[in-house]
């Protein structure tokens, strides 16, 4: 079967180093054919929000959004991230539009409920609940939609969400209209064997291989929820997902594939 809509997540240090964006954007540009970026937020909103002097505070590695970050998130990741990405895309030929999971009831959420620690204004995706008809007609008509990790509750309240999810939840909902790839993109050229050497990549892994990684400890915190996110697509109806070096995207839509391909 063709795959016929890419679906590409590239994450917060890609973001965060101009030279490796840069690379990656020309190349995404280059895809052909109808394709998705959802983008993470990298640094810039814990700078912008230093700078107003509202700290970011972290659990585990994860972003505590209060009320005044919540207004940060949107601010940089809403705006400034996604819309200097528009139109960097824009310079290369690729007719892209910004959107946030609120643009047009795409991606409704709810707020992530108190247990042991409470995030805030923090969203879990309602993917039974998206909205992919306005997508659908984006695509159709040669649009690029462009993702910053942000949705909504439906009750006005923008809520920030895991890009990494996000794009997971709308492969899922794609997929009943489109054969679809998802493609993580990172620093890194796919899921490693052996974490300090780059080059240590596992090409392929199937619910068999990553029981196995999994016994043995092989696998890395870092990459745990990007292989659950996208075991997670593959139940659901996602013909493949893909994990790779940002450099990578271009051929990572091809069949001659350089990360890891999970199937």
């Amino acid at each position: 079967m063709m795959i016929d809509l890419f679906i590409i997540k590239v994450g917060g240090n890609v973001i965060d180093n101009p030279a490796l964006l840069q690379s990656f954007l020309e190349k995404f540009a280059a895809i052909p054919g109808k394709k998705i970026l959802i983008h993470g937020g990298g640094k810039i909103a814990t700078r912008i929000g230093d700078k107003l002097g509202i700290e970011s505070k972290y659990v585990d590695g994860r972003r505590i959004t209060d009320a005044d970050t919540i207004d940060v998130v949107t601010m940089v990741y809403g705006g400034l991230v996604n819309k200097q990405l528009v139109a960097k895309l824009q310079s290369h030929g690729c007719n892209a539009i910004g959107l946030t999971g609120a643009d047009a009831n795409i991606i409704p959420a709810v707020k992530r409920p108190v247990k042991e620690i409470d995030y805030g204004f923090v969203g879990d995706v309602y993917t039974e609940k998206l909205h992919t008809g306005p997508l659908k007609a984006l695509l159709d008509t040669g649009v690029t939609p462009v993702f910053a990790p942000l949705t909504h509750d439906g009750n006005g309240q923008i809520l920030n969400t895991n890009a990494d999810t996000i794009a997971s939840s709308l492969a899922i909902a794609l997929s009943e209209h489109y054969s679809v790839r998802l493609i993580y993109c990172f620093e890194k050229k796919g899921v490693l064997r052996d974490s300090a050497d780059d080059n240590a990549v596992i090409n392929l892994i199937n619910k068999e291989i990553y029981q196995q990684l999994l016994a043995e400890k092989i696998l890395t915190d870092g990459i745990l929820p990007k292989l659950q996110n996208a075991f997670g697509a593959i139940d659901n109806g996602v013909k493949e997902v893909l994990i790779g070096h940002a450099d990578d995207v271009l051929s990572n839509t091809t069949p001659k594939v350089a990360g890891t391909l999970i199937c």
